[in-house]
């Protein structure tokens, strides 16, 4: 059953080998040699290729003659095959020899065509390159040449139109890998540039402040010019619509054609060329920083950069030099560096867009000006010369002015120059305290000696002084006053000036000008020159004739404050009766000054008739007085007499009251001489010499020496003295003592304390000297009534306290 089976088997094999294609009999081989029966199946195989060689024999026997017949013919197509084939071969050596040319002509055109094509290829390849090419040549000149915004367009160009052609080449992928560095070398170079323009503005900001402020003062200087056409040609107008006449009219047209020339020069000036901060700094590098770092998005960088560093600047700059207020030159130098840093500020605020703004420079300039100001309170502090003060202030105008032009507010530097004017004056009245020292020292103090009408002019034209009398006296004559009357004048007036001029071109208006100038010339006036002239008066070597003089002086110029108060409204064109007008307290300070001249005068004489009466030398003890006064006493009369002399051109009043408290005082000094404690012990001889002397003043009192006194009023200076003398000389007790405390008792000046000391020394003399004397009746009763009195007396005074 098994040999069935696989005989069955290879049947099946031998059937697919022979009905398949011989591609596919790989898998039945594979069974064959995978089975068991290979040596069976080669047997079955080698019986089946037996029968079909035996297939095959009989067929080939079947067609043999027919296969003889072929090769017969086949052997004669051979002879006519050699013919063509020599034909052919002959024909083909002709058409080889006829070719070869062809051929060679055919390889020559191939060549050129394909270097014809390869030619075109690299042309167009080279259209391609060679824009990239150029474009990156052109970058590296432009950046070469410091060109970097126009760098960075070529850059963006190569970048974003030629590399994008031409990106299959080495060469542009090196370019591209390379453009991110071109870019930073050029942020990088601007940024360079950048820090160089800022330098250059550094070190050209006192030069750019300059050349601004010196067109500042020239379009100021044209302002005035034109302003001062204007009234004039106004003031000409005015003249004739009034009729003045054309003379008038032809002597002011010659002035006026100089101010018209002036005015044409100015604008002929004008119309050069002038300087401005652009020409004085090339400013192309921050602006091309700017458009660079705008293409490169960085923009915002680049302004805080810029702003950090230019806020660093202004520091610098608005540090002052510590020497700076040694010479106005400091002072130039750095409002120099502050116009020229705001003028560089508002150009790029002008000429850029965004890179600074408004609030960043009325930042900066907030900050300007508190650090402006506080520098220059700190070192016009330290200044004492009005001058350097006076062109400070003109300097700060011009500043001001300045920066005004560009649009900076500067308000509170004129507020801050208002503080430099209180400052100014203060100097002003420093320097004229010593002014008015040397004048009052050197004066002479005596009446100004005029010898010709020239001399009288010239000082009648430094002090208003008219007098109708003086005039029509012969010469020589003399003024009333010193030197130091017209001289004194004439600093008022220069004074008055020195302020006018620190008022100008502050944007006063004509009212607060003129109360700067009234409340200045009143501190000089109440403070200053009361000051000297109180020093003057009360220093020990002055003499009662200088005293005389400094009154009489006094008077004169209190006088000519009226002139002072119309010469102050000439220049300000503010009348006086304005209701804001200050007045001047010239007239005060004047009278002040002559009352403390008075009082010294009345000082000085007290201390003169003091120094007499220290020479006083009487003889207290003496028997009998003398009949004529002590020398001391006719010394000093006559002393009084060359004084009140002296006194004539005093006012009335004054001489009086000088000669008044002269007599009262020496009234009280002889009082007090027969009243001292060291006077012990007085005789009646001694107290007759004594009212001798007392007399003598009465008849001085009694002859006027000053007029102006009604009657005998100046007697009663001596009035107590006279009562206690009568009453002791006519030892008139008994009426004393009768009447005393009634309005019309005789001795009603006597005080019964002085009678009670007087009295007291004459008892202890009576007692000494009439000791031996007692024994006689008459003068044991003059000492009993003595004694008597005495207790009278005391019993007055115990009543009178009680």
């Amino acid at each position: 059953m098994a040999s069935l089976e696989a005989a069955a088997e290879n049947e099946r094999i031998l059937r697919e080998i022979e009905g398949t294609d011989t591609n596919c009999i790989g898998p039945t081989l594979r069974s064959v040699y995978d089975g068991q029966e290979h040596g069976h199946f080669m047997e079955k195989l080698e019986g089946r290729i037996r029968n079909h060689d035996r297939d095959i024999e009989k067929m080939c026997n079947f067609h043999y003659q027919g296969f003889v017949d072929s090769i017969t013919e086949l052997l004669k197509v051979r002879g006519e095959a050699q013919k063509l084939k020599s034909q052919v071969t002959d024909t083909n050596s002709k058409l080889q020899d006829a070719g070869k040319e062809l051929v060679n002509s055919m390889e020559e055109l191939k060549q050129c065509r394909l270097q014809q094509r390869n030619i075109a290829a690299t042309v167009d390849k080279l259209s391609l390159c060679l824009p990239v090419l150029e474009m990156y040549n052109k970058l590296q000149e432009q950046m070469q040449a410091r060109r970097h915004y126009p760098a960075l367009k070529t850059l963006e160009q190569l970048e974003l139109i030629y590399l994008p052609r031409a990106s299959q080449y080495r060469f542009c992928k090196i370019m591209s890998e390379n453009i991110p560095k071109l870019r930073s070398e050029i942020k990088d170079l601007s940024m360079s540039d950048l820090k160089d323009f800022l330098e250059s503005i550094r070190k050209h900001s006192e030069k750019i402040g300059e050349t601004a402020m010196k067109q500042a003062q020239q379009q100021r200087s044209l302002d005035s010019i034109v302003s001062n056409q204007q009234r004039a040609g106004s003031a000409r107008r005015a003249r004739k619509e009034a009729g003045l006449g054309t003379e008038l009219e032809g002597d002011s047209s010659s002035p006026m054609s100089e101010q018209d020339s002036g005015i044409l020069d100015v604008e002929d000036e004008e119309d050069e060329e002038v300087l401005g901060a652009q020409d004085l700094v090339d400013f192309s590098p921050v602006y091309r920083c700017l458009h660079i770092y705008t293409v490169l998005g960085a923009r915002d960088t680049f302004e805080n950069y810029y702003r950090k560093q230019r806020r660093k600047q202004a520091r610098l700059v608005l540090q002052p030099h510590s020497n700076m207020h040694e010479t106005l030159e400091g002072y130039r130098k750095y409002f120099n560096q502050i116009v020229g840093f705001f003028v560089v500020e508002d150009h790029i605020l002008h000429t850029t867009q965004g890179l600074v703004n408004r609030a960043y420079v009325d930042e900066l300039w907030d900050l300007a000006l508190s650090k402006t100001i506080a520098a220059l309170r700190t070192h016009s502090s330290y200044c004492t010369d009005p001058n350097l003060v006076l062109d400070l202030k003109n300097l700060i105008v011009l500043f001001a002015d300045t920066l005004q032009g560009f649009g900076f507010p500067v308000n509170q530097l004129f507020d801050m120059l208002l503080e430099i004017r209180d400052q100014y004056s203060e100097i002003l009245l420093k320097k004229w305290t010593v002014v008015f020292r040397q004048i009052l020292d050197q004066d002479n103090y005596s009446p100004i000696p005029v010898v010709s009408e020239e001399v009288y002019r010239k000082t009648a034209g430094q002090f208003p002084f008219q007098d109708p009398e003086l005039e029509k006296l012969p010469f020589p004559k003399k003024f009333p006053f010193s030197e130091f009357v017209p001289k004194v004048y004439s600093q008022l007036k220069e004074f008055i000036y020195a302020c006018l001029k620190f008022s100008e071109d502050l944007h006063l208006s004509s009212t607060e000008i003129d109360d700067m100038i009234r409340k200045s010339t009143n501190l000089l006036l109440a403070r200053t020159l009361s000051n000297c002239l109180q020093n003057v008066i009360k220093r020990r070597n002055v003499g009662l004739t200088e005293l005389v003089q400094i009154i009489i002086n006094t008077t004169h110029l209190e006088q000519s404050c009226r002139y002072l108060e119309e010469f102050i409204t000439n220049i300000t064109n503010v009348p006086p009766e304005t209701v804001q007008a200050t007045k001047l307290y010239g007239t005060s300070t004047f009278k002040d000054a002559r009352h403390t001249a008075e009082e010294e005068i009345y000082t000085n004489l007290n201390q003169k008739i003091d120094q007499f009466l220290q020479l006083a030398d009487y003889d207290w003890m003496a028997a009998q007085g003398s009949c004529e006064p002590s020398d001391y006493l006719s010394d000093l009369i006559a002393f009084l007499y060359s004084t009140f002399t002296v006194f004539t051109h005093l006012p009335g009043k004054v001489a009086q009251t000088a000669c008044m408290s002269a007599c009262k005082h020496l009234s009280t000094s002889l009082l007090q001489l027969l009243l001292e404690s060291e006077v012990k012990q007085i005789s009646m001889g001694a107290l007759q010499q004594f009212n001798i002397d007392v007399k003598e003043c009465e008849r001085f009192a009694r002859s006027g020496p000053v007029p102006g006194f009604q009657g005998d009023t100046l007697l009663l200076a001596f009035i107590d003295l006279r009562q206690l003398l009568d009453l002791f000389i006519q030892w008139d007790w008994s009426t004393y003592l009768a009447d005393y405390g009634r309005p019309t008792c005789k001795y009603l000046r006597v005080n019964p304390n002085t009678a009670l000391a007087l009295l007291e020394k004459m008892k202890d003399t009576s007692r000494k000297n009439n000791m031996f004397a007692q024994f006689r009746k008459n003068e044991r009763d003059k000492q009993k009534l003595i004694d008597t009195v005495v207790k009278q007396l005391r019993s007055l005074i115990n009543a009178h306290h009680s």
